[in-house]
């Protein structure tokens, strides 16, 4: 595909104004060729404070020389701009491109873009000697301030006016635009680029690449990488690099991995900045087949890795588990005087710990990590976790020794034994370090309350807690949850709540099984305004409520008897973006029958079938009752049989009563359809069902003994069999 370029316009003036539509004589003379002044004439205009002894000191030394020094001197761009202007007039005086290069940098730089263009348009139209070269260096000053919209003015000046500058001045431009990912600058000055007939460079071209991957256009960047042949240009080794990193980054391993064989087998050479770029993208992809060979590469080539690629490198060979490999290079960055990051120390423990080579480890750290604190601790949780606690209690015993073995060091073993030893065993270790005079902390006490809770000794866990709460401290989300869900389930709920309030005071979120278990100790207790404040708090600690959370609240308020109260409670939900399950709808249908609101008992019902969801047994059994007893069964008379067909527990006992509700409120048809189907599962109208449809069928026989229902359209078969049973 074929990059399209933009249409990208630049707006500039039309209609240049009079003032500044100078005769030819005004451009014509070149900095170079303009006479020196003399000496001793030669003021210093430094000390010239105002507008007006800046012109009085130009009218005895008016010279281009001197205009720049003055412009130069000159803080305030508007006064620059009106001395400029009176030099412009002054007849024996003739502006050149340096003076108009000042000028034109002054006002670019203050902002005052409009007369900046005008005065560029003029020197471009002009085209005398000098006017390329300055305006070019407008545009490299302009790009060194990162002053880039001005820049790109300048240039289009240039090309409007078939003054085109060298490749280099592109390229500058290019280079600075793309560091700002400004893809639409970019492709607008690459289309000026082409429009004046200006070969690109490979320099160009990486641009243009660049600035594609970077705004994830990878298939043009693909596209145009392709086609640089095409338009004179070589890939180097810059373009290797953007192009591998482009696919990296916009997840095209595959692709990187063949652009990397292609440039390996045109024999490329990377230089320093390619192996920095390139080899931590493919081990961040986990590529250690990539990564492994341009280094060895880079090795080969004399060229020493930096600290990020060692890092990456030894990340991902740990997590492969090539650890061997690992301690390799840590080794050969250390002969070579590099240090390796503290990071390399502690992805190699991780690998020993997963491989379970823990004698290795141990010997590593002993040879490499004497003093560094991380690699022993991630050795420590690995002993911990593989339960070898005998290995763990050696190595923190050795930390210990060499003056290394901080609080959270103790705080690993101290948490495993609370959670596989006895307590005793855990305030044995506490002892033995607050003799090594290491300082117990929050976690310390965190982990005793979660060896008092295995435990159940909830008392001394809550004096634990009481301990920790008077130290402002807070408590790890393990802990909280465990002594949390241990009061719930002994019904010491006031404890529990305590917990909970000063937690989410310090915005602790509570685990969402946890919190539910809480919410329904809560409202079994009777509590449900409590349980209400416990949700309420949940948003200000960060604490996640779900649908089991509102739900157990909503049922907890209908058994007791505050049925206006799950309606507030379902718009917190409704605010809340909460799913509506069919429990949900279940309650607020009961909930609008205890209210006798019948219609909004129809409506939820409605909305329950509408999506496919079906209300429970007693559920139903309530909302037909109610409609029933109220004669209100006509609001969901359409969907009674749609409710009824699904239910396998209805008796016939609720079949005659709603068969006579329907009846007497003119629902005969859908009256009759009930009665099909009671049928169907073999139950007999009662006395009162059988009498209603008697009375509107047999009324109609004629002399001849025929009943007239033979000749209605409206009668269904259950009708015809109790007419003929009756005629007989």
């Amino acid at each position: 595909m074929v990059l399209k370029l933009s249409t990208i316009k630049l707006k500039f003036p039309n209609k240049i104004p009079p003032w500044l539509n100078f005769p030819g004589r005004y451009f014509s003379l070149s900095y170079a060729a303009t006479p020196r002044p003399k000496p001793e004439t030669d003021t210093d205009p430094q000390s010239l404070d105002n507008y007006e002894e800046k012109i009085g000191f130009l009218k005895l030394n008016l010279h281009p020389h001197n205009l720049i020094r003055v412009l130069d001197k000159t803080q305030d761009s508007n006064s620059a701009l009106k001395i400029f202007k009176w030099a412009a007039l002054q007849k024996s005086f003739n502006h050149t491109p340096d003076t108009y290069y000042h000028i034109s940098l002054k006002l670019g730089l203050a902002g005052n873009v409009k007369e900046m263009d005008n005065f560029c348009l003029n020197l471009a139209r002009d085209k005398c000697v000098g006017s390329r070269e300055a305006l070019a260096t407008l545009v490299h000053t302009f790009v060194r301030h990162s002053r880039l919209n001005e820049a790109i003015r300048v240039l289009g000046n240039m090309t409007l006016c078939g003054l085109n500058p060298s490749v280099d001045v592109f390229n500058d431009l290019l280079c600075a635009l793309v560091k700002k990912t400004d893809f639409q600058n970019v492709l607008f000055v690459y289309k000026e680029m082409v429009k004046g007939g200006i070969v690109p460079t490979v320099g160009t071209l990486n641009s243009l690449l660049e600035v594609l991957f970077e705004t994830n256009r990878v298939k043009s960047g693909l596209n145009q990488f392709r086609r640089m042949n095409k338009k004179g240009c070589s890939p180097n080794v810059r373009t290797f690099e953007i192009v591998i990193k482009g696919l990296l980054l916009n997840n095209r391993v595959d692709d990187a991995v063949l652009i990397l064989h292609e440039m390996l087998e045109l024999k490329y050479q990377p230089d320093v900045c390619f192996y920095i770029c390139v080899i931590p993208l493919f081990c961040q992809e986990n590529r250690l087949e990539q990564g492994m060979q341009l280094f060895k590469q880079m090795r080969a080539a004399n060229l020493v890795p930096n600290s990020v690629i060692c890092r990456e490198l030894v990340h991902c060979l740990c997590m492969n588990l090539h650890l061997d490999d690992a301690i390799n290079i840590l080794e050969e960055m250390i002969e070579i005087g590099e240090i390796p990051p503290l990071d390399s120390f502690v992805n190699v423990m991780n690998g020993f710990c997963e491989a379970k080579r823990y004698n290795e480890a141990m010997c590593f750290l002993e040879n490499n990590c004497g003093n560094l604190v991380s690699p022993h601790k991630v050795l420590l949780e690995g002993c911990c976790k593989a339960d070898n606690i005998f290995l763990g209690i050696s190595l923190l015993e050795k930390m210990s020794e060499r003056g290394i073995a901080d609080c959270d060091c103790w705080n690993i073993l101290l948490s495993w034994i609370c959670e596989n030893a006895s307590i005793k065993n855990a305030y044995e270790l506490l002892g033995r370090m607050i003799v090594r005079s290491v300082v117990p902390d929050c976690s310390t006490y965190a982990a005793l309350v979660v060896g008092n809770c295995n435990l159940n000794k909830y008392e001394d866990a809550l004096e634990l807690f009481h301990y920790i709460r008077s130290k402002f401290w807070v408590l790890d989300s393990k802990c909280y949850s465990r002594l949390v869900e241990g009061l719930c389930r002994l019904k010491r709920i006031e404890e529990a709540v305590v917990v909970y309030y000063y937690m989410s005071k310090s915005k602790c979120p509570l685990e969402v099984a946890t919190f539910n278990l809480l919410i329904e100790a809560t409202c079994d207790a009777g509590k449900v305004d409590e349980a209400v404040k416990l949700r309420s708090l949940a948003y200000y600690s960060g604490t996640s409520c779900s649908s089991v959370t509102d739900i157990t609240i909503m049922l907890a308020l209908l058994k007791s008897e505050r049925a206006k109260d799950v309606l507030v409670m379902f718009s917190q939900m409704v605010i809340g973006g909460c799913k509506v399950h069919a429990e949900v709808y279940c309650i607020l249908i009961r909930s609008m029958c205890a209210l006798n609101r019948f219609k909004d008992c129809a409506l939820f019902c409605k909305l329950m079938i509408n999506e496919s969801l079906m209300p429970d047994s007693g559920t139903i059994r309530d909302l037909l009752s109610c409609l029933t007893n109220h004669s209100q069964l006509y609001l969901v008379s359409k969907d009674i049989n749609k409710i009824i067909s699904r239910m396998d527990t209805l008796d016939s006992t609720m079949f005659n009563l709603l068969i006579t509700g329907l009846w007497k409120e003119g629902c005969r048809s859908e009256a009759r359809s009930l009665l099909d189907l009671m049928l169907e599962r073999g139950w007999v109208p009662d006395a009162t069902t059988h009498t209603l449809f008697v009375g509107s069928n047999v009324e109609g026989v004629t002399s001849r003994g025929r009943p007239t229902y033979e000749n209605s359209m409206d009668e269904d078969n259950v009708s015809n069999i109790l007419a003929v049973a009756l005629g007989k």
